[in-house]
């Protein structure tokens, strides 16, 4: 794939990502009725116009009395509430190099650059702004919010030349996203989760009045720990190793894990965060869809 080519989606990912709505609380009901109308078209309050049905629409929004007249699906496209600026934040340190025994060519980078792609389409059929953030151990890199094709050209690019190195940096180095992120701004954080440092961020940011999502990636080994012979353990970003049978360390090592995942989940709903998991064998889409799908919380 060439350096500057752009993320690839697949096809059946990119038809269900139509059904997806990146709407924060305020819009769906928690805060209340956004002040001002966007131009952009979506499934919102006021009609706009009608347009050819696509694969991937939902049936809701087809007139079927206009089917009925006219033998053709069409469907109904409404002029949403207030438009959002969306931000993608993305953990790019060494950990992010993690990657599965079946799948050794796909890391937890991969993931969350396709996954941050996934992100962007939904903003960009939505008509809203968004921008990327890349925390890793050169720091923060970012591509400002911005809106239309141009933007995902550039935020696509970015994503194509990142590397996962270093550990997360000091407070003070990441001033840029406090400066970038406004209040009211919906930031969707892309990572393992298991930086102390990256948690804490998304507390003040949400306690900032930033509306703050998680996708926690983890690998399938890391839910499964399929390990069954002797085998060497390392922190990528501390260096520490384990030398241990993964037979022998299994029961153990998945216990600790379920308690681990619990109290993040924990910490993170008293921080009024909405977290999903998703893995690595699993569709880019899954965890978008809890957290943007018809009838979800987020």
């Amino acid at each position: 794939m060439p350096p500057h080519a752009p993320i690839a989606i697949p096809a059946d990912v990119r038809s269900r990502l139509k059904a997806l709505r990146l709407l924060p609380r305020r819009a769906r009901g928690a805060h209340g009725i956004g002040q001002h109308a966007s131009r952009s078209r979506g499934a919102g309050l006021e009609f706009a116009q009608y347009r050819a049905y696509e694969p991937g629409d939902e049936l809701r929004q087809i007139d079927w009395k206009l089917y009925a007249r006219s033998d053709r699906f069409f469907v109904r496209e409404s002029e949403r509430e207030s438009p959002i600026t969306t931000w993608v934040l993305i953990d790019a340190t060494a950990s992010a190099a993690q990657h599965d025994r079946a799948r050794p060519s796909w890391s937890r980078l991969d993931q969350a650059c396709a996954t941050a792609a996934c992100l962007v389409e939904l903003a960009l059929q939505q008509g809203d702004r968004f921008g990327v953030i890349a925390v890793n151990g050169d720091g923060v890199q970012l591509v400002p919010a911005g809106s239309g094709p141009r933007q995902r050209d550039r935020v696509h690019l970015l994503l194509r030349q990142l590397q996962a190195q270093g550990s997360w940096p000091a407070v003070d180095v990441l001033r840029p996203v406090w400066e970038r992120v406004q209040a009211g701004d919906l930031l969707v954080a892309l990572g393992d989760g298991f930086d102390e440092a990256g948690t804490v961020l998304l507390e003040r940011l949400a306690a900032a009045r930033r509306e703050v999502l998680q996708v926690q990636l983890l690998s399938a080994d890391e839910r499964d720990f399929p390990f069954t012979d002797g085998h060497r353990f390392r922190d990528p970003e501390t260096g520490e190793e384990l030398l241990g049978d993964g037979r022998a360390l299994r029961a153990d090592y998945l216990a600790r894990f379920g308690q681990a995942q619990h109290a993040l989940q924990a910490r993170l709903h008293a921080s009024g965060i909405a977290h999903a998991v998703g893995y690595m064998d699993q569709p880019l889409d899954a965890p978008l869809r809890l957290l943007f799908g018809p009838g979800s919380g987020a």
